[in-house]
């Protein structure tokens, strides 16, 4: 994984290489773009779900895509403003310098809307009773209705756009990631 990054060049003229990791709720994405950060000089992380919600899941896009990829393209600053899922509302503006490596990380971070300003996309297979045991053991039993509706939206996603077979690297989200072998 670190070798594909490090290799890739960025698209477009942008100094920035933008990592997607995409996958469904609790298939990974999370745990994996923490270590890749650590392994890529604590590269900033920006998680889809600063922009989704329980009652948006996927149609958010165009405010990440206004706020932070076409600001990268042209190699300036991107700022967005992190929606708060426990408050239900707009919370506190994020900059993000361009950089040399930036990891997109949540459910569609590899849509087609964003394919052009990803240097290298990665998508995590987790089977669907994990995932939304993990999901359970997160956010408590009373968030199972939720899990399965947004599971659903995930479904009509993955059924429209097949990003586990435009990714540069699939991978099993049920093994643990050990990138302490890369340099």
């Amino acid at each position: 994984i670190i070798q594909a990054i490090q290799t890739v060049q960025a698209p477009n003229g942008m100094t920035t290489k933008i990592i997607a990791i995409d996958g469904q709720g609790g298939a990974g994405k999370s745990s994996l773009a923490e270590q890749l950060s650590q392994k890529l000089g604590k590269a900033p992380i920006i998680h889809t779900d600063d922009f989704a919600s329980w009652d948006n899941a996927l149609n958010w896009w165009p405010r990440l895509l206004e706020q932070v990829l076409k600001p990268l393209s042209h190699n300036e600053i991107a700022c967005y403003q992190r929606y708060d899922w426990n408050t239900k509302r707009m919370a506190e503006w994020h900059e993000i310098q361009p950089t040399e490596y930036l990891i997109l990380e949540g459910v569609s971070s590899s849509r087609v809307a964003f394919r052009r300003y990803i240097a290298l996309s990665i998508w995590i297979e987790t089977p669907r009773t994990e995932r939304l045991r993990r999901g359970i053991e997160r956010d408590g039993e009373t968030a199972r209705t939720q899990w399965e509706e947004w599971m659903a939206r995930e479904d009509e996603y993955i059924e429209n756009e097949h990003p586990e077979q435009k990714a540069d690297l699939v991978i099993n989200g049920t093994q643990p990631y050990d990138l302490s072998m890369f340099v």
